[in-house]
């Protein structure tokens, strides 16, 4: 299985991304071929440019009769289905026009069914969201990855006027995605382009470890100044990416709240997606016992469990920063010890097994249940899993 991470430190658009997935290496005569095959009046340009002295690939998509009237659900959803593409790109080409339709209607308060799409509509559109989605089906990419977006800044001009960056419907489509400013007074991430990350991104995060056998670039239609307007792609197995090595601290100390409060919420942490929770016992200013508490959590956990902290806790303040971490390959196996089944927790380097523990609440249970010494249960279990073996 491959992967792809997008670099989209200098914003995206579906032609972006259409042009850095070609460049990658698909084939451009049958990516031609299968756009073609769609019955839309565009003419495709593949060709290559540069940005801020920089080489990539731009795909055009002319319009060769324009289409009068703007579309609405129905009217995607049924040219979708009728296309003569592969059910996985049919569903994906729905999925972010849906994701797309769904944030219109909101900005604009409007129904589902009532709403429609201007320049997101459009032929090219199509093009670029059903071209995305086939190309993603033809490199075999079978999960993505993407930087936080950098979004720009200014006013951008649409059909119903001049809107602030980023503009309502891809603020709206971008909730839950890490985003900044920087660099441009432009609208750097167009609805098309946020539409097609937020529907296929598996995970939003900074530059993680990774081996790759491909760059691809993709370049948009602007030469915007100090920053190359072309977007990056990372391509390669699937095995040589560790997107979970950056993870995040979460630190705080806590001297006013009850014991028993704080041993529930490590509970609660772990419930919300805390990769881990502790608590120790240290000595503040004026010599007054007091608690630290500690979660390792990734990125898109992170603002639920701060809130948590000042929600469930007397916490007024806490700290964060980004750490590195190497975790062992984990894999669970699951033995009968006196009938009952205990799960054991294997830890791996490199196909060679480390350590195998078994779960405690399975063997609790089982010790339980027939009237043993935990101990003994684990043993069992342990033995269990190297008879197994």
């Amino acid at each position: 299985m491959k992967y792809a991470y997008f670099d989209a430190s200098s914003g995206l658009s579906g032609d972006m991304i259409l042009g850095a997935l070609l460049d990658l290496g698909a084939s451009q005569p049958k990516f031609k071929k299968a756009i073609d095959a769609l019955g839309l009046p565009v003419r495709l340009k593949i060709h290559d440019v540069e940005r801020s002295h920089l080489r990539g690939l731009k795909v055009d998509v002319d319009i060769t009769k324009a289409t009068a009237h703007a579309r609405h659900w129905a009217d995607i959803e049924g040219f979708i289905r009728k296309a003569p593409i592969v059910p996985a790109v049919k569903a994906r080409g729905m999925a972010v026009f849906k994701n797309l339709f769904e944030a219109e209607a909101k900005v604009h308060g409007e129904p589902f069914d009532h709403i429609h799409l201007h320049e997101a509509g459009a032929d090219d559109a199509l093009v670029d969201v059903l071209g995305c989605a086939w190309l993603i089906e033809e490199l075999g990419i079978g999960e993505i990855f993407c930087s936080p977006l950098n979004v720009g800044s200014g006013w951008v001009k649409t059909s119903h006027g001049v809107l602030p960056v980023p503009p309502p419907a891809v603020a709206e489509l971008l909730k839950d995605v890490p985003v900044y400013s920087a660099e441009a007074q432009s609208e750097l991430v167009t609805p098309t382009g946020a539409a097609i990350v937020k529907t296929i991104v598996s995970k939003f995060l900074a530059l993680p470890e990774l081996t790759y056998g491909r760059i691809g670039y993709g370049a948009g239609g602007r030469d915007i100044p100090g920053l190359p307007n072309i977007l990056r792609v990372f391509y390669g197995e699937r095995a040589a990416l560790s997107p979970d090595k950056r993870v995040y601290l979460i630190e705080a100390t806590i001297d006013d709240v009850s014991p028993q409060v704080l041993g529930a919420f490590l509970d609660r942490a772990l419930e919300l997606g805390a990769l881990d929770a502790s608590l120790a016992p240290l000595v503040m200013k004026k010599n007054r016992l007091a608690s630290k508490l500690t979660i390792l959590a990734e990125l898109s956990r992170l603002d639920r469990l701060i809130t948590a902290v000042f929600e469930e806790t007397s916490s007024i303040g806490v700290r964060y920063y980004p750490v590195e971490r190497r975790a062992l390959e984990r894999s669970v196996e699951t033995v009968k010890v006196l009938g009952s089944p205990v799960r054991i927790k294997i830890a791996s380097l490199g196909g060679r097994v480390l350590n195998a523990q078994p779960e405690y609440e399975d063997a609790l249970a089982v010790a339980r249940k027939k009237g043993l010494a935990l101990k003994d249960v684990l043993g069992r279990a342990s033995a269990a899993h190297l008879k197994k073996d």
